[in-house]
C-alpha cells in the first residue's frame, strides 16, 4: 500500500526497512527520542544503533497500511512481517514533528 506519508516519516520507513542508515540525519532532529519494548533511544546514533541491532537480529519489513495526521502528530498504523515470534504483527508508530523533521517516534 502506498500512503501519502511526510517526507521525513516515509524515509524512517525506507531506513527501517533497510535502506542507508546515514540517512537519518535528514529526517531526525538531532535529540530524537524513539521509545520502543520499554527502551529509550536520544540522539542519532543511538537510534541508528537500535536500528542497526534490530535489523542484526531479525530480518523484517515494515508496512504502513493507514495514517491520520493531527497537526504536528501523525500516527501510522503499520504491518511488521519478519523472521520474529508472532510475526506479522501491527504496529502503532506516533511521530511528532518539527519543521518537517522527527522530534519524537513511540511504538505500541
Amino acid at each position: 500500500m502506498n500512503l501519502p506519508l511526510p517526507q521525513s516519516i516515509a524515509a524512517y520507513f525506507d531506513v527501517s526497512n533497510g535502506a542507508d542508515h546515514e540517512r537519518l540525519t535528514q529526517f531526525l532532529v538531532h535529540d530524537s527520542v524513539v521509545r520502543d519494548e520499554g527502551r529509550r533511544h536520544e540522539g542519532y546514533e543511538a537510534i541508528r544503533s537500535w536500528l542497526q541491532v534490530a535489523r542484526r537480529k531479525f530480518a523484517y519489513n515494515v508496512e504502513p497500511l493507514n495514517v491520520v495526521q493531527e497537526g504536528a502528530d501523525v500516527t501510522v498504523l503499520a504491518r511488521v512481517t519478519g523472521n520474529f515470534p508472532g510475526s506479522p504483527i501491527q504496529l502503532e508508530h506516533i511521530f511528532h514533528l518539527v519543521d518537517g523533521k522527527i522530534q519524537a517516534l513511540e511504538i505500541h
